[in-house]
């Protein structure tokens, strides 16, 4: 086999189409709409390469428009999971032992296919089942998948070159690379497209094989993903996608001896679930499983007295609100002087005054629905409670109604009590809670943000005064894993802004980073001796 020391192209971030009136990629989205609401599909799920279909359907509607059926998606059960294991270590052997620029070549041509003839395909996908408008489902399922396989090629690349740097004169130290033995599980949210596509890749890409089992809310673009990676030329059973119950899939996964790591980003409770399972099953693997998971936030944006109130009720509005608050980074708690609070509350009741809600499909809308009836009837209730509390005031907003879809309006509320429970709780959608701190209180205030939730996602300060920044930097530093000044708390990017937060929020491995991918590898050292000693015997041990 021809041999060569390879150099992966250059990645940079994918350019975001901004879909203006008139603008070519508006027309070819709305025309991948159009064509995606005209049919109703049923969904396979994918083990060994084979479409798998079975006699329970489950039906698939829009969010914003839960009366309109997109079609239905194959629930499996136990049988498919282990099917899918069997599918996965059948692959393993060819898959590991391909040389690593040919698994490069396969990614880096999902990532072309995204940014070319499927752009539009996922997009629309994502739009419709997770109710996202055109520039989040720009973002998410097109830009930043693409530049997950794009940069995870080079991180790759990078992890490979890493060598020890001293070998002596007559040896040679190298290091290598080994994928993980076993199977990986991936466990992937409905937030996120990009998310779905990043964690079975990712673990792929350093040579593994995946069992993936994506959110019931995101099958409809899931599968378009699936679709991508097998044109790409993934081969059969590297990337086995079934749809099964978690309890299911936990059962066989989490009692088979090829167990070998877990990708995971959901709920911080079925985090620990799993961590205690894999605990308690541990005498059961051949190795001990790599744990890495992001469990979500109770994110925070602090608003300092010096702070511009324009770019600060812009980064609340953005931060809380952009799809709906149901990105683990969103802001559901903020903390704002009070010299400052009169401005930003007039600019941020103006501004949520002008928001459009409605279904994804009409591009003015800036708000959609939220993913289901539990996630709805959740939040509802929560506001219901604000409603009759004497101690909360509800500033903007405040009505819902799911006769057609799952909308809840961007609701606002205030509060005196700074431990009040939707500060500290996540809700995961679009209910905000703001608390007005005195401006001698700052210190105060740093003290509250950090002790107030388990979590520890992402944080956003916004100051003009440099000694403030920077005691908010210090002060805050274990309270967020991506933390942002003079922004909003919100919008990572690969290459940019590696993501992943502590505390109750996660393991901290960085998607987007060479952190995320050393965890899908078991390195192994290797020393070669060219003229090895011959004699036992030591020079100390020589008399005098």
């Amino acid at each position: 086999m021809l041999k060569g020391f390879f150099k992966v192209p250059h990645p940079v971030n994918e350019p975001i189409l901004n879909y203006g009136p008139g603008s070519r990629e508006r027309q070819l989205l709305k025309d991948a709409l159009a064509e995606a609401r005209a049919e109703q599909i049923d969904i396979p799920m994918y083990i060994g390469g084979k479409e798998i279909r079975t006699g329970t359907k489950v039906k698939m509607s829009p969010p914003h428009d839960h009366q309109h059926l997109l079609g239905t998606y194959n629930q499996g059960d136990k049988q498919h999971v282990t099917n899918a294991i069997n599918a996965a270590l059948a692959a393993k052997p060819e898959w590991e032992n391909l040389p690593w620029e040919q698994r490069a070549a396969i990614f880096l041509k999902a990532a072309d296919l995204i940014a070319g003839p499927y752009r539009y395909k996922l997009n629309a996908a994502t739009m419709l089942g997770q109710s996202k408008n055109a520039f989040q489902a720009e973002i998410d399922a097109a830009c930043e998948l693409i530049d997950f396989l794009r940069f995870n090629v080079k991180y790759m690349c990078e992890i490979y070159e890493q060598q020890p740097p001293v070998s002596p004169r007559g040896s040679w130290n190298r290091l290598e690379q080994r994928p993980l033995e076993g199977f990986v599980f991936a466990l992937t949210p409905f937030n996120f497209t990009a998310i779905a596509g990043n964690l079975p890749s990712s673990a792929a890409m350093m040579g593994n094989v995946v069992v993936w089992k994506p959110s019931n809310t995101q099958i409809y673009s899931a599968n378009i993903l699936m679709q991508i990676f097998r044109e790409a030329g993934l081969p059969d059973g590297v990337i086995n996608l079934v749809y099964v119950s978690g309890p299911d899939a936990g059962e066989v996964i989490f009692n088979h001896p090829d167990f070998a790591g877990i990708h995971f980003t959901g709920s911080t409770a079925v985090f620990q679930d799993i961590w205690k399972t894999i605990g308690n099953n541990i005498h059961k693997y051949k190795t001990y499983p790599r744990i890495v998971g992001e469990t979500g936030g109770k994110d925070f944006i602090l608003v300092h007295s010096s702070a511009d109130v324009e770019a600060s009720s812009t980064a609340i509005l953005r931060g809380a609100f952009e799809y709906q608050g149901q990105k683990c980074s969103a802001a559901s708690r903020v903390y704002i002087a009070a010299s400052v609070w009169p401005k930003i509350k007039e600019l941020l009741i103006r501004d949520l005054a002008s928001l459009k809600m409605g279904p994804t499909e009409d591009f003015g809308n800036f708000i959609n629905a939220v993913i289901d009836e539990k996630s709805f009837d959740k939040l509802s209730g929560y506001i219901d409670r604000a409603k009759s509390d004497k101690g909360l005031e509800i500033i903007a907003g405040g009505k819902y109604d799911k006769s057609k879809g799952y909308f809840i309006e961007p609701t606002v509320l205030l509060t005196k009590d700074p431990y009040y429970i939707t500060m500290c709780e996540e809700l995961f959608g679009p209910v905000l809670t703001i608390y007005v701190f005195e401006d001698k209180d700052f210190e105060k205030t740093l003290e509250i943000i950090d002790k107030t939730s388990i979590y520890a996602l992402t944080g956003a300060v916004l100051a003009q005064d440099r000694y403030a920044l920077t005691k908010a930097t210090h002060a805050l530093r274990n309270a967020a894993g991506n933390f942002y000044l003079n922004d909003k708390c919100t919008g990572a990017v690969v290459g940019q802004q590696p993501f992943g937060g502590a505390r109750g929020s996660g393991t901290n491995d960085k998607a987007g980073s060479m952190i995320n991918l050393l965890r899908w590898v078991s390195p192994r050292t290797i020393k070669e001796t060219f003229d090895p000693p011959k004699d036992y015997r030591y020079p100390f041990l020589d008399k005098e």
